[in-house]
Order: C-alpha cells, then structure tokens, then sequence
C-alpha cells in the first residue's frame, strides 16, 4: 500500500500528476533484437534499468517471440522505450562493417489489450492518422488477435526520435481509456506449433 504521506508530495499541476502514473507497457521481441536489449552477460538491460529507473521484464521460453514488459512512471517508460530505441538502431541499423546504412527504420511491436485499440484507431481512423501525421512514424494496429489472447499488436516504427513521439502518444490514449473487461495477455509459448512441440512434454507432466 501507498503511505498516504506519499500521496500529498505530489504538486497540483497535471504535469506532475502524469508522471506518477505507473504505466506498464508490452513490447513483442524477436530473438535477434532481445539479444540486442539484454546485451553481453545482460550489461546492456541492466544498464537500461538502471538509467531509466524502470522495472524491465523480458519473458522466459525459447521461442523465437518474447515479451519485454517495461513498468514504471510514464517518464521512466518513456526513457526505456528511448534507450530501447536507439539500441536497436544502433544494433540492427549498423552495417557490417558497423557503419550505419543510413538511418534504418526501428520497428517497435507493443502489446495492447483489443479493448482499448479502438480508441486508438479513433472514428474513422482518425486518431491513428493525427497519431502518424503528427510524429512522422508508421503505427499498424493489428486486425486479428493475437493467439490465445485478448491483446493485438500495433507495430510502430520510424527512426528513434519519431518512434518515442508516437510511444507517448499511444500511452496518452491507452492511459485515458482503460481496458474494458478482462485482458488475456499475450504469451509467444503458446503458438500452436508450440503445443503441437511440447505435447508430450504436457503428457508427462499429467
């Protein structure tokens, strides 16, 4: 539980309000790019904790998709998502001679319940394209489910700069509409080829 003299240290203007919200955001990582975040012996993730003062999360499992679950103050989300960003320029955008190709696109795939992607997408599209046209960046939200869940995918991706742009702007919309209902959250794991794999393994297990 919070301490209520916790509570009253918090100023009166929205701004400070905002940045005590806890704000937990879920990103979809292929294998190539996890590693780029975790870094050797995990240096790089826990350099990010570190400096952003968020509690970053990535999903146990050998498939080839994992979850990065970022939480915190939105400030502290936002930084994260930041240092994720050019991290993943840096990495996936070099050439191999570590010369970056000019700027390559960064694509960022957050998870978010169904619920609260039709505010989103607004009427008629409308939120997502003021969302585009006002950060530069590229954001697709997802038409199916995602396996076994109640959440979808919105790809994002432009270069760092406009990416944490749109991020804030999706956070702003996602933080003014909660989830309606119950979240079945995303797990990469249960993909069908996976269950058919480790069908035996549920066997033994019974």
């Amino acid at each position: 539980m919070a301490s209520p003299d916790g509570a009253s240290g918090v100023g009166g203007s929205p701004e400070e309000t905002e940045l005590s919200i806890t704000l937990t955001l879920r990103m979809l990582m292929h294998g190539k790019e996890i590693g780029s975040i975790i870094g050797k012996k995990g240096e790089t993730v826990k350099r990010i904790r570190e400096q952003s003062s968020a509690r970053i999360t990535i999903s146990e499992g050998s498939c080839p998709e994992r979850i990065t679950t970022i939480t915190g103050s939105t400030d502290a989300v936002f930084r994260a998502v930041s240092m994720i960003a050019f991290k993943l320029e840096e990495d996936l955008g070099a050439g191999g001679d570590g010369v970056s190709a000019g700027r390559a696109p960064v694509t960022l795939r957050l998870v978010i319940p169904a619920s609260q992607c039709g505010s989103l997408i607004g009427k008629a599209g409308a939120k997502i394209r003021e969302i585009r046209e006002s950060t530069g960046a590229q954001v697709q939200v997802a038409g199916d489910l995602l396996p076994n869940s109640t959440e979808r995918a919105v790809t994002v991706s432009g270069v760092p700069d406009t990416i944490i742009q749109c991020v804030r702007q999706i956070c702003a919309v996602i933080l003014e509409s909660p989830p309606k209902g119950a979240t079945i959250p995303y797990h990469p794991g249960l993909s069908l080829g996976t269950i058919l794999l480790s069908a035996n393994q549920v066997r033994a297990h019974g």
